[in-house]
């Protein structure tokens, strides 16, 4: 598909800050963006806590690194023949009202698009795009079916379930909240009004903060700011799935049946806290909705569509999304919202987009990056309707098999200790600076990842890392699709967690001697919560569980002489909170204690490890 860029034109109108009144009286700063001497005309509708005459990072193109401002797009997408609405959310920069995050979205979204919609210069139509916290808002809204949305574009967000990604995962709590806290609470309305609570919230050290948890009211990074704190520890300590969790704004999985029936797209990529969120939220609306809904999957980090890599890993320069739709981001969402409503051209995307990592020269580019390759697909449905589902069990061995295990009595056993966490190097993560860094690494400590302790030593060599991987292969395998685990464990705590992380293993090279094990995907289960996470259920010491942990989805081909790797440990810290195997309730801990899990790989308990298998065989 090739479509034509377009430029804006100067005649664009602009209405700074019109103050657009929600239900409850509070006032929300937008600007709308018009065609000078035009009729009526759909409206796009961006909403953002990120300023909505700043700049994304991920808003730049594959020819030019320089991220474009919001008001430039605007002009753009008005130029084209659209009123545009750019508003800063509630308690955000120029808008009123206090910000609580996520949790007024729906609502203040709803009556945006109810006043839009009575504008003389809209036609009736009001669509939404945004990236991030802007899909969120957007999934936030459609749970209340306005009755002018008719069209939605979801860039890396929009949760389906922000207990089960997002915020929380396998019951663990994302720290990344803690990190984006702190950066915008310095960023905050009420901040830029107080010199004295700037000044306490810069002067925070917040990796020295990461290794001095738990943190109270009062005694955090965030004091000086404590309308971010008193929401950061709400979240924290909310560990069941309960009302709190299951709310417009933070369970679309809950509202699928009252969601919006427009057409759709969510999009996002495998180094995103969001790859989940967007095959949920598709699988969930595609078979109830005429839609159509469509589904994006790329290999970046969290909404760096136009760069060919993530971490230490680089896809080629067929990797970006501009290489994917043969046109820029902007031009796809033109012709997008040109077909669902003007009635123009055709629909620019399959039902499913997705690039396929692995497969190249395995060499350091230039830039130092493994050379992994890739390449973008269309498929019919998610999984792709070709994928078979195999199980390959865990031995004692180490080994990794299609098989499953024949001992009457086996197990592996290992040491968790709370003040020794396994590092996070990489992975799904966005918004994790100082102490995070998304994407693929070679899984080997380093001063430059939090928390490791041991230069250069790999992840396998650590004693709390079980590492099960299969024989160098003798052909390629391609995996694309849900990613879980299914094992059978007994710890001597009453409560502790367990970590997968599935791994493609390189053989050693003349550019990385000891090989290059890269970070695919992972998943965390805590153990209060293997009967559901309504409720906690403590362990009893010794006792045997059968545990199903989900990681996030992935689309990787193995090549030939590669390995496939599952990794199983008790941490990945900072990107979750610790478990300090005490039973202590969520975000709190007063008496960590190391714990001895025991992960069971015998004829009776075959743990086990499923992926979607299209190409290839073990």
């Amino acid at each position: 598909m090739t479509l034509n860029a377009r430029q804006p034109s100067s005649a664009v109108v602009v209405d700074r800050d019109v103050m657009v009144a929600m239900r409850d009286g509070v006032r929300l700063a937008t600007d709308i963006y018009r065609p000078a001497l035009a009729g009526p005309l759909p409206v796009l509708l961006e909403r953002t806590p990120y300023d909505k005459r700043g700049a994304n990072h991920g808003d730049r193109t594959a020819d030019d690194p320089v991220p474009r401002s919001k008001p430039e797009l605007a002009r753009q997408f008005a130029a084209a023949g659209y009123v545009v609405a750019v508003q800063d959310c509630r308690g955000r920069y120029r808008s009123e009202g206090a910000f609580e995050k996520y949790l007024n979205e729906g609502e203040d979204g709803f009556d945006t698009i109810a006043w839009l919609a009575a504008q003389p210069w809209c036609d009736g139509q009001v669509a939404t795009l945004g990236l991030s916290y802007g899909a969120h808002v957007q999934s936030a809204l459609a749970c209340l079916n306005p009755l002018a949305l008719k069209a939605m574009y979801l860039d890396s967000g929009g949760f389906s379930s922000a207990y089960h990604s997002g915020i929380r995962q396998g019951g663990a709590f994302e720290l990344k909240q803690a990190t984006w806290a702190h950066k915008h609470a310095l960023l905050s309305p009420v901040t830029a009004a107080d010199p004295a609570r700037r000044a306490a919230l810069a002067s925070q050290d917040i990796a020295a903060w990461f290794r001095r948890m738990p943190w109270s009211e009062g005694d955090s990074p965030l004091s000086a700011a404590p309308e971010y704190e008193e929401y950061l520890f709400e979240q924290w300590r909310n560990g069941t799935l309960g009302p709190y969790w299951t709310r417009v704004g933070l369970y679309a999985r809950g509202f699928y049946g009252d969601f919006a029936d427009v057409p759709s797209v969510h999009m996002s990529s495998w180094y995103d806290p969001y790859a989940l969120t967007a095959t949920e939220n598709y699988l969930g609306l595609s078979c109830r909705k005429t839609g159509p809904t469509k589904l994006i999957l790329g290999p970046w980090t969290h909404g760096q569509r136009s760069v060919t890599y993530a971490g230490d890993v680089d896809f080629g320069a067929a990797a970006t999304f501009d290489a994917a739709v043969s046109c820029d981001y902007v031009t796809l969402r033109l012709a997008w919202f040109d077909h669902w409503l003007k009635g123009q051209g055709s629909d620019p995307l399959p039902p499913v987009k997705l690039f396929v990592m692995g497969g190249g020269s395995g060499r350091r580019n230039a830039q130092g990056r493994l050379e992994h390759g890739g390449r973008w697909r269309d498929e019919a449905d998610w999984p792709p309707p070709l994928a078979r589902e195999t199980s390959i069990f865990l031995h004692a061995d180490g080994g990794l098999t299609v098989g499953a295990p024949q001992e009457a009595d086996a197990s592996l056993v290992y040491d968790f200790d709370p003040a020794h966490p396994v590092p996070t190097i990489g992975g799904a993560i966005a918004s994790g600076a100082p102490v995070m860094e998304a994407g693929a690494f070679d899984q080997r400590e380093s001063p430059r990842f939090y928390c490791s302790e041991v230069d250069g030593r790999a992840l396998a060599e650590r004693p709390d890392v079980l590492v099960f991987q299969t024989a160098p292969l003798d052909e390629a395998v391609e995996v694309i699709g849900p990613v879980t685990a299914t094992l059978w464990v007994s710890s001597s705590a009453p409560d502790t967690d367990f970590v997968i992380k599935l791994i493609d293993v390189y053989p050693p090279s003349e550019d990385d001697p000891d090989g290059f094990a890269m970070n695919l995907t992972h998943g965390i289960l805590r153990a209060r919560y293997r009967d559901g996470f309504e409720r906690e259920t403590m362990m009893t010491p010794g006792e045997v569980y059968q545990l199903t942990i989900q990681a996030f989805p992935t689309a990787n081909l193995f090549a030939a002489g590669h390995r496939i790797r599952l990794d199983v440990s008790s941490s990945n810290f900072p990107h979750f909170d610790v478990n300090p195997n005490s039973g202590e309730p969520e975000g709190y801990c007063s008496t960590p204690q190391t714990a001895r899990n025991r992960v069971y790989v015998d004829q009776a308990r075959p743990s086990h490890l499923r992926l979607f298998i299209t190409k290839g065989g073990l």
